[in-house]
């Protein structure tokens, strides 16, 4: 990632006021809005053509809605494009479906200027954009929904027992300050220990790292303590 260039994004949205208004919001801060696109067909065909580092992506478009479009975004490897989930519901249970097809992050529609500005840099660097309660609550509730189905299989031998440990804390929803005190390591250990799981993973963000805790049983809905992976 070039960071002298410009941070460039593209806006995904049906309605043409919010784009209108995230691109004026974004470009005051120096954000260059790379193209805009009103249905999920146009972000797709604006990310491969423009490779953006940031689509905002509404969830409910016609002809093509954001679930697909990053599906096939994430899909097709583009770059170090991440998507970020716009939504009028912080529990959509789309913005689930959303996150474990690789989305960054989700933002509600009535962020305030700041926040907005704020949240496309920090998934541009690859930060955790929600706080780690928020993340837990959102896959708790729909991970929930479906207890008895069978864990997915994910070859987890790769990380180290420390590493494991660290996942199944994260999952809970401790932050990297949190996990240092709990640990007794500095925070930049932490830091260290959560790249090395991504990368061994090929996980994006932390927040993918947590979605994949749920789904392979490695930790469990509810749960107020890490419970053992299944086999």
């Amino acid at each position: 990632m070039d960071v002298n260039r410009p941070l460039r994004v593209v806006i995904a949205d049906d309605q043409a006021l919010v784009r209108s208004g995230f691109g004026m919001i974004l470009a005051a801060d120096g954000i260059e809005v790379a193209a805009e696109a009103a249905n999920g067909a146009e972000a797709v065909a604006a990310v491969w053509r423009t490779r953006p580092d940031v689509v905002l992506m509404d969830i409910r478009m016609p002809e093509m809605d954001g679930l697909e479009a990053t599906r096939q975004i994430m899909a097709g490897a583009a770059d170090e494009t991440r998507v970020l989930i716009l939504t009028t519901y912080d529990l959509d249970h789309y913005v689930y479906a959303a996150l474990t097809m690789g989305a960054s992050a989700f933002l509600l529609k009535d962020v305030t200027p700041e926040h907005l500005v704020a949240a496309v840099r920090l998934v541009r660097a690859g930060d955790a954009l929600l706080a780690p309660t928020i993340t837990r609550r959102l896959v708790e509730r729909f991970a929930r929904r479906d207890e008895a189905r069978a864990a997915v299989h994910r070859d987890l031998s790769e990380l180290t027992p420390r590493e494991l440990e660290v996942l199944r804390l994260l999952a809970t929803g401790l932050s990297n300050a949190e996990l240092a005190g709990r640990l007794s390591l500095s925070p930049t250990t932490i830091k260290t220990h959560v790249a090395r799981i991504l990368s061994k993973l090929g996980l994006r963000d932390r927040v993918q790292a947590v979605v994949l805790a749920y789904e392979t049983g490695l930790i469990t809905p509810g749960s107020e303590r890490p419970s053992a992976p299944q086999a």
